[in-house]
């Protein structure tokens, strides 16, 4: 028996390959603040270059041997026969015009970087970082970038899992949607520094709001058979979406054209979004059943099989108007095909628990194993970020089955939003090397070994149908602790999904 109809399948990768396009989104900053080799600009025309000794035609002849790090510098002379040396973020002035030795005991005096920077654009021909200057005293900039885009995608987590509750799934995935497509073409199109972060900052919580809704949307679409399989490869999609950054920044040398073909992903989302129904879930628990039977009604024709009467399954009455008062009550791809094989035998809550507590062993691991073991090393981050892959691929599908249908969005996006504030923190956390260099791994091993053991107190949901009411969810809470057997919702919750 297949496990999807014809309209789920449609449904699941209409909205899957949006989520491609948000991977996109999320990882663009890898390639739009790429940092160059530079150096100082001369105030005049160069004459002649000499680096190491060695005189050369053109800086662009350099490039390759040039490292700021190391603390090389570069000699030139201009046609008016002053000799300059020029480091990443200064340049000196020699008194004697004419030394051109490389090195150079003699007086001279140091000025910045007044007339800006000269770029190594062997690799890309134009970054945000070179668009801007982001370099030097203005580095600190460009490390504001992706932190920004993360609180965005933190407040869009909150604001759109709030609004999907109340106006429903479908149109905050069209507003979302078309938002996604029209701030990533707008960002290619901002001209200051402080545009481009406002614009993005905006792009992020659309496209956090859209990966927030569309998984508890699917959710809901999809019966208990193939809820985890497609639940979790939602996933996949978006990490395909950063695969395709990676191919489009080796492709493309300037940022602007680099973000307005990743923008363009979103366009056959925004042209077919109109064809998704709302969930017959959301419906249901907002006392709306006419409605829900007529997308019951929908689907059914466009299986080709015969509907199911929500009268019949919810025992209601449609005319009676307290039955429409609602109750009050790439690492990563294996990762995810990891806990689509192992939830569905061992359970939601223990691989999250055995994720979690491996993650925070492989952290430890790369604490103890010799700084000369490289190869070791790389097989233990990687078995850590595999345990740590496979929580994130389960999490978003165990909370939209722990809570009921009508805080089921608010309750993804607030895991999402604190989960973002770790993305807003992480990319500082290498200051805490200089405290002690394995102290970024040892607060991460902490923080999963402490989420893996609050894990044990939560209730198991595999094979339990999805709760529509605070009564239904303590009641999935009780039996966990009870063993009373299988959960048995008043509103037939079961019997919906076997009709799917």
């Amino acid at each position: 028996m297949k496990l999807l109809s014809r309209f789920q399948v449609f449904l699941y990768f209409t909205c899957a390959i949006q989520n491609t396009a948000c991977g996109m989104h999320y990882l663009a900053a890898v390639f739009l603040t790429l940092h160059p080799k530079h150096t100082c600009r001369p105030p005049g025309n160069v004459s002649q270059i000499v680096f190491h000794n060695t005189s050369v035609w053109k800086l662009d002849d350099i490039w390759t041997q040039f490292s700021i790090g190391r603390g090389d510098y570069i000699v030139v002379q201009l046609y008016d026969g002053d000799v300059w040396e020029l480091t990443g973020c200064y340049r000196y002035r020699r008194e004697n015009k004419s030394s051109l030795n490389y090195d150079y005991d003699g007086l001279k005096s140091s000025s910045p970087c007044v007339d800006g920077f000269i770029y190594d654009r062997s690799k890309w021909d134009n970054t945000v970082v070179t668009q801007w200057n982001l370099v030097c005293n203005r580095e600190w900039f460009a490390s504001l970038i992706q932190p920004t885009f993360m609180f965005g995608v933190l407040l869009g987590a909150l604001a759109f899992g709030y609004l999907s509750d109340r106006v429903g799934r479908r149109l905050v995935m069209w507003s979302t949607s078309i938002g996604m497509y029209f701030f990533g073409i707008a960002v290619a199109f901002t001209f200051d520094f402080y545009s481009f972060i406002i614009t993005r900052f905006l792009l992020a919580v659309v496209s956090s709001g859209y990966l927030v809704v569309v998984f508890v949307y699917v959710t809901e679409f999809i019966g208990m058979k193939a809820r985890t399989w497609a639940s979790i490869h939602l996933h996949s999609f978006f990490a395909i979406g950063t695969m395709v950054v990676a191919l489009t920044g080796y492709l493309v040398r300037t940022w602007w054209t680099y973000q307005m073909i990743l923008s363009t992903a979103s366009l056959p989302f925004v042209f077919g979004c109109w064809l998704l129904p709302e969930t017959p879930f959301w419906l249901v628990s907002e006392g709306r059943y006419e409605e829900a039977q007529l997308i019951l009604d929908k689907v059914a024709r466009w299986n080709r099989a015969s509907t199911c009467k929500l009268t019949e399954i919810l025992s209601l009455d449609l005319h009676d108007p307290i039955a429409f008062k609602p109750s009050a009550g790439a690492v990563e791809i294996p990762a995810y095909i990891f806990v689509c094989l192992g939830m569905d035998i061992f359970g939601r809550r223990n691989i999250l628990v055995f994720s979690l507590l491996s993650s925070a062993f492989f952290s430890g691991m790369v604490m103890v194993i010799p700084r000369d073991r490289y190869i070791w090393t790389v097989v233990a981050t990687m078995a850590g970020k595999f345990g740590i892959g496979s929580a994130f691929g389960l999490i978003f599908l165990y909370t939209a089955e722990l809570y009921p249908t009508m805080i089921r969005t608010q309750a993804v996006g607030s895991g999402s939003m604190v989960s973002r504030g770790g993305s807003i923190l992480a990319p500082f956390s290498i200051y805490l090397s200089s405290i002690w260099i394995f102290m970024p791994q040892l607060f991460v091993g902490i923080l999963a070994f402490v989420s893996g053991l609050l894990t044990l107190n939560l209730p198991e949901t595999l094979g339990k149908p999805l709760a529509t009411t605070w009564e239904e969810a303590a009641r999935l809470d009780e039996e966990t602790y009870n063993s009373a057997g299988a959960l048995s919702p008043t509103t037939s919750n079961a019997d919906v999904e076997k009709k799917k």
